[in-house]
């Protein structure tokens, strides 16, 4: 019998895509054989999931759960819209957005953790591909939080109860009303839902993306001909109404689209008669950044069955 060791069962695992426990299990049943083992894999469907790595996951779900005063947004990828109402996976989703809640926003550490009834979060993922038979990846996690407040749920075109294309979560510090809170924190999420502000101030902007505006706008500002001086007031201008419009505190309110968020918070504060904090949100849209293959169904199929294909021409 060969032995079995860690650098085995990892090897078995980058082969196979099968979760730890699993792979340590099928060298276990044939005594540390690499080669017998992949077969006991396949054999109990659990090796599937290899042969689908390679496909791009770009739908799916996003998963919003809310406990006391702690949220947490996963989103997990499959490679078709039809999985995301399977209930198999759904429930996944679901589940991992609340184990999320005690883990927070490092995917590793969500992978690693105890899934109810199914050893950890990234075995139940693999034992998903297998049996659902697509592609899927847990590709993001995020938490927030307050200390006396509320966090503010809120799903877009929710497919099930905190599952959809588009989650948010507003976390709102105040000794106001719950009730009050709960309110004006999901208009607050209506809003960040439809206007996706990159930051809460201009100034919290990811320098290279700002980099990228000042060298549009310069180019911009250079055809006009205009002197020196004057194109770099041009410069200046555009990427400061760039962080206006991308920063959330600074963006005008979709409801009455006049009242900058930070006012709205404000005269809401004014009127509850204590002080209201936004500390922070999470907005998740399903697939952001990630490169989709296009395809032609037509012509792939017309290549399996060798219609268009060049026949031999007779001598």
């Amino acid at each position: 019998m060969a032995e079995i060791t860690v650098a085995t069962v990892k090897e078995l695992r980058e082969r196979t895509g099968a979760g730890m426990m699993d792979c340590k299990k099928a060298l276990g049943e044939t005594g540390g054989d690499m080669e017998a083992a992949i077969d006991w894999l396949r054999t109990k469907g659990l090796a599937a999931a290899a042969k689908k790595a390679g496909r791009v996951a770009a739908e799916g779900l996003i998963g919003v759960a809310v406990v006391g005063t702690i949220g947490a947004a996963v989103e997990v990828n499959s490679e078709t819209d039809f999985v995301a109402k399977n209930d198999q996976f759904q429930d996944f989703v679901r589940n991992t957005a609340q184990i999320a809640l005690a883990t927070g926003a490092d995917v590793g550490e969500l992978s690693r953790a105890q899934y109810p009834g199914h050893g950890t979060v990234a075995e139940m993922l693999t034992h998903n591909i297998a049996t659902i038979g697509e592609n899927q990846s847990l590709r993001r996690a995020a938490r927030i939080e307050v200390g006396d407040g509320v966090v503010v749920p809120y799903v877009h075109n929710a497919v099930a109860p905190g599952l959809g294309k588009i989650g948010v979560l507003v976390a709102l510090e105040s000794k106001a009303d719950k009730g009050e809170l709960e309110t004006l924190g999901k208009q607050l999420a209506m809003h960040i839902a439809a206007a996706n502000p990159l930051a809460m101030r201009g100034e919290d902007l990811d320098a290279e993306l700002v980099e990228r505006e000042r060298s549009i706008a310069q180019e911009k500002a250079a055809e006009s001909g205009k002197p020196a001086d004057i194109v770099a007031k041009m410069v200046e201008g555009a990427l400061g109404k760039f962080r206006k419009e991308n920063a959330l505190l600074s963006q005008l309110f979709v409801m009455d689209n006049k009242t900058r968020i930070e006012d709205v918070i404000t005269a809401e504060a004014k009127r509850l008669g204590t002080e209201v904090t936004l500390n922070g949100f999470v907005r998740f849209q399903l697939g952001e950044g990630i490169e989709r293959k296009e395809s032609d169904f037509a012509a792939e199929v017309a290549a399996a069955s060798g219609v268009g294909k060049a026949e031999p021409v007779a001598s």
